[in-house]
């Protein structure tokens, strides 16, 4: 009977727990509360995922995973999450029953040269389980000490880690469990609790209810605070990183990851209200089909692409929207009168009527100097005779009317002109063009190539004749093939030409950083963005190629073809020279209407000078030792060396000559 009893009492205490989960699994009030609630407003970007267990398998399996894990300042930057990895792999069991939980990651700036990051967990009902909390004793040994302490009425359990001295912050606030090494994030969580900020955004709300959710995680990217991040790499002032935050509001991506560890994202974006205008005129102008990789030089670090159905229904959008800043109409319109009334063009008949549906921007990897940025605006027109048929009459009107006197020169049978209007673009299209303040340009087809930079110009010609583009090159075309062919905004960049660019640009700090971790950023060595009009948001795709970084440095088709010869190990013995002396380096003078072109010593003698017509060498070369004994002399003829050339050794003797 005694037995009987204890089991008739043991199935009453049973069947009381079974009642007692189904009040809280399916009879208690639905007081759940969003995850994104939760999330402090300043977050820079925000990772969510649905299934964070296996998301985070799938990511952790790859090998671009196991190659970022190698660098020790990358381990450093993602200590947190390799933490929670470290849990997961512990506790795995515990995390597949929290699998199927919404589960956020997001990054703030706590000061100016450091960020933490934020979780938030939905529990759903299974907060309500008293037991969960206590389970988080099991997870801790003798090396975390676990304390608490209340904060604006809840309850913030700190779990110090004996070894590495750092303290992860938890609290359960409803269904939600909120976790950060950052105290103050925990607790800016908590103040927002009741007036959320993030997850009430209309223009968060808008981009975050478009992106689907059948994928391995999606990541928002809040612009209003991304040059806050970026500074905490270089205190360098950053054009492109201060527009890209006026410009845009948030991004949402869900992104996937194949076999070859390319991340693949589609989403959307939105546009701030008091954006540069030619945004907002883009996004209502359609799609073009991107052809200015047939003369985009393969060494370009950074290719954008600006597509329309025409350019005179952009340049039609561009003015309307204008308007609704009146201050700022007037002073487009009285800047495009007075240029219009001082040199007697018009520029709509003049620039825009043969302009066609693409212009790009680039950023090519300069022949001249290692990391210098050369840059160029391409235009595409509709007509290449009505094109150069404009251009010769605004060249014209310039000459008449301004004391500029700028020869036209020709460089393998392509000329190159100088358009002297000071902030043309920028007044025609917007801010982001100012960097083409005073431009030389040339016409290659159907495009016309603007630089401040001559020698830009000519090395862009010089690729395209040796079919040295971005169109012959199957790892663009490849890579152009993963994007859809007609866009509005592309953006591609070739990673580790980027990376010499900006290396040059950087403090030092960021330099040393920099080069440290060069292999684990070349090993991106392609990214790539699409935006696309819808409805009042642009449709984006975003791809980033993970490479072996060994493949990547075998890839030589950027190095410069040219071979110097090394003077300081050129002996004067005349067995051992060589006709390999008359090799000589390129020059590129800025000027291109100078008589004469020289590069002097440290000391500040002569090492070389050259005469010059039209920019090309022409007349006598002659080159000298340190202490002004001729070395090398010889002539040239529209670039080409031509007759005999003699070199001397350091007692004025002819050791060498060679016939051209």
């Amino acid at each position: 009977m005694t037995k009987k009893r204890i089991l008739y009492g043991f199935l009453a205490l049973f069947a009381l727990y079974l009642c007692y989960l189904a009040y809280i699994f399916l009879l208690s009030p639905k007081t759940n509360l969003q995850s994104i609630y939760l999330i402090p407003k300043d977050a820079v970007f925000i990772v969510e995922s649905e299934q964070p267990v296996e998301s985070w398998k799938k990511v952790s399996e790859s090998d671009a995973w196991h190659h970022l894990r190698k660098n020790d300042y990358f381990s450093e930057l993602t200590e947190s999450i390799q933490k929670v990895d470290t849990v997961f792999n512990n506790n795995h069991k515990l995390f597949e029953f929290f699998d199927g939980r919404s589960l956020f990651i997001s990054v703030h700036m706590i000061s100016p040269k450091d960020y933490g990051i934020f979780y938030v967990l939905d529990l759903k009902r299974i907060a309500k389980l008293q037991l969960l909390k206590t389970y988080l004793n099991t997870l801790l040994n003798d090396d975390y000490v676990m304390s608490k302490r209340t904060y604006h009425n809840h309850e913030i359990l700190e779990v110090h880690d004996r070894e590495s001295k750092e303290t992860m912050y938890l609290a359960f606030i409803k269904n939600q469990l909120v976790a950060s090494y950052t105290h103050t994030l925990v607790e800016a969580s908590i103040d927002q609790y009741q007036e959320p900020v993030l997850g009430r955004n209309l223009n968060f709300i808008e981009v975050n209810q478009k992106v689907g959710h059948e994928d391995l995680f999606r990541m928002y990217v809040q612009y209003h605070y991304f040059d806050d991040y970026v500074k905490r790499f270089t205190d360098t002032p950053s054009d492109w990183v201060r527009r890209v935050s006026e410009n845009f509001l948030f991004s949402g991506f869900y992104f996937d990851l194949d076999k070859n560890s390319t991340l693949m994202a589609n989403g959307f974006t939105n546009i701030s209200g008091t954006n540069e205008y030619y945004l907002e005129a883009l996004q209502k102008s359609g799609t073009a089909e991107r052809t200015i990789p047939t003369i985009v030089p393969k060494r370009t670090a950074l290719y954008i692409s600006y597509g329309f159905d025409s350019f005179s229904e952009f340049y039609k959008n561009f003015e309307k929207v204008q308007q609704n800043d009146p201050q700022q109409f007037e002073s487009y319109q009285n800047g495009i009168e007075k240029v219009e009334k001082f040199l007697k063009i018009d520029v709509k008949e003049n620039f825009v009527s043969w302009i066609d549906d693409e212009i790009a921007v680039l950023q090519i990897q300069s022949r001249i100097s290692k990391g210098k940025n050369d840059m160029a605006l391409v235009l595409k027109a509709n007509d290449a005779e009505k094109a150069r048929t404009n251009l010769d009459f605004v060249l014209e009107q310039i000459r008449r009317k301004t004391p500029v006197k700028f020869k036209t020169v020709e460089y393998k049978k392509y000329e190159i002109n100088f358009l002297s209007i000071k902030g043309f673009f920028k007044m025609l299209l917007g801010g982001r063009f100012d960097e083409f303040d005073k431009p030389y340009f040339t016409q290659i087809d159907e495009f016309v190539i603007f630089s401040d930079n001559p020698n830009t110009l000519k090395s862009i010609i010089d690729d395209a004749l040796e079919g040295e583009t971005l169109a012959t090159s199957k790892e663009f075309r490849d890579f152009d093939d993963k994007f859809e062919s007609e866009s509005t905004v592309f953006i591609y960049s070739n990673v580790p030409l980027f990376f010499d660019n900006m290396y040059a640009l950087a403090d030092a700090p960021t330099q040393q950083k920099m080069l440290k971790n060069k292999d684990f950023i070349i090993c991106f060595p392609q990214f790539g963005l699409q935006l696309t009009p819808e409805d009042d948001l642009f449709e984006s795709r975003l791809v980033i190629n993970y490479q072996d970084v060994q493949e990547v440095k075998k890839n030589t088709q950027f190095e410069d073809k040219v071979q110097i010869p090394n003077s300081k190990t050129q002996s004067a013995d005349p067995v051992e020279i060589t006709d390999a002396v008359f090799d000589l380096r390129p020059i590129y003078p800025t000027d291109l209407n100078a008589d004469t072109f020289n590069v002097k010593y440290a000391n500040g003698t002569t090492k070389f000078e050259v005469e010059l017509k039209d920019g090309l060498k022409h007349g006598r070369y002659t080159e000298y030792y340190l202490d002004g004994t001729e070395k090398m002399t010889g002539r040239f003829r529209k670039d080409e060396q031509v007759g005999t050339w003699r070199y001397y050794n350091e007692e004025g003797e002819q050791v060498h000559k060679k016939r051209f």
